[in-house]
């Protein structure tokens, strides 16, 4: 983490990546339902959230590598940072 209190992975991000449904693939895939959306800032996809019961976006970003999502959620405006386990909004 960097000395202003935003990790690198976060300021690293200069264009964001936006949920292009608004719904999680891999929940589709198996019919399960979500609670709310993340989109992930490496590669763009959009998943559930870890209060959802399938957690999939967690278990993408710690699968591949991939720190930075957004809330995909109406209104919500933060990045987290599955690395440092930093939170900003923009």
């Amino acid at each position: 983490m960097e000395n202003n209190g935003i990790c690198h992975h976060i300021k690293a991000i200069k264009t964001l990546k936006v949920a292009k449904e608004y719904t999680c693939e891999e929940c589709i895939k198996i019919g399960s339902d979500w609670v709310h959306l993340r989109t992930c800032q490496t590669c763009g996809v959009t998943l559930c959230c870890d209060s959802s019961p399938m957690q999939h976006m967690s278990h993408h970003c710690k699968k591949v590598s991939h720190p930075v999502v957004i809330s995909s959620e109406p209104g919500e405006r933060w990045l987290y940072c599955y690395i440092d386990d930093e939170m900003d909004g923009y």
